[in-house]
């Protein structure tokens, strides 16, 4: 490269800062037989660690035909399995009710940590579902209902029109919860637990689904 040029993204890329030495350790051996216990502990340690939006997580599903979305959303609870919510109309919706196996991902980058969940949604509770669509800010359940998610925006006008009486509805019935919104459930069947050092390697750990629990293999880097 002369001197006159710009250096390459390669080069940039080579530049970018690596985490601080005060990332948490984490031994593979010291850890539950279970890996919701890990995952619970390691979420709390990010919350209260500052992370920020540590319950933001990357949903991706499959088309019946191999095309693969992925798109991020929110944790919502975690008991024996993962919960998100969203609409069953919508891309990812119709995507579930079609092939229900997804892959979740969460990266807390300030604790140099990232976890990777296979498994298999299936819909909560309609009470559950109202719950959690009548605990969302007016506005958000207002957007909700006045279009598709993912639908697209031709007319601005109309689009105006029909948030405004969205939220008209929303303040005369506080506990409207339409049918398609629902809360679904994510049964693992395998939880990877990533976690970087500040030299060049990682500490890998994946738990298994077995018949009579769970299995656990330390991964190479």
């Amino acid at each position: 490269m002369t001197s006159n040029e710009s250096p390459s993204i390669r080069d940039v890329l080579r530049k970018a800062k690596v985490f601080p030495p005060d990332i948490p350790a984490f031994d593979p051996d010291d850890t539950p037989e279970a890996p919701l216990e890990l995952f619970t502990a390691w979420l709390t340690t990010a919350v209260e660690g500052g992370v920020v939006q540590p319950h933001a997580m990357t949903l991706s599903t499959a088309s019946p035909g191999g095309d693969v979305t992925a798109r991020t959303l929110l944790l919502k609870d975690v008991d024996d399995a993962l919960w998100f919510a969203t609409s069953s109309l919508s891309p990812k919706g119709r995507q579930l009710n079609r092939n229900p196996r997804v892959a979740l991902t969460l990266y807390w980058r300030e604790q140099g940590r990232q976890v990777r969940i296979l498994g298999e949604a299936s819909r909560g509770p309609r009470d559950v579902s109202a719950r959690d669509f009548t605990a969302r800010h007016p506005d958000s359940r207002a957007v909700a209902i006045a279009l598709r998610q993912s639908a697209p925006i031709e007319s601005e006008q109309d689009a105006t029109v029909r948030f405004a009486e969205a939220k008209e509805r929303i303040a005369e019935d506080d506990s409207f919860a339409p049918d398609d919104w629902t809360a679904y459930r994510v049964a693992p069947t395998s939880v990877e637990f990533w976690q970087a050092t500040t030299g060049r390697d990682q500490v890998r750990l994946r738990y298994d689904r077995a018949p009579d629990g769970w299995t656990r293999t330390r991964l190479w880097p």
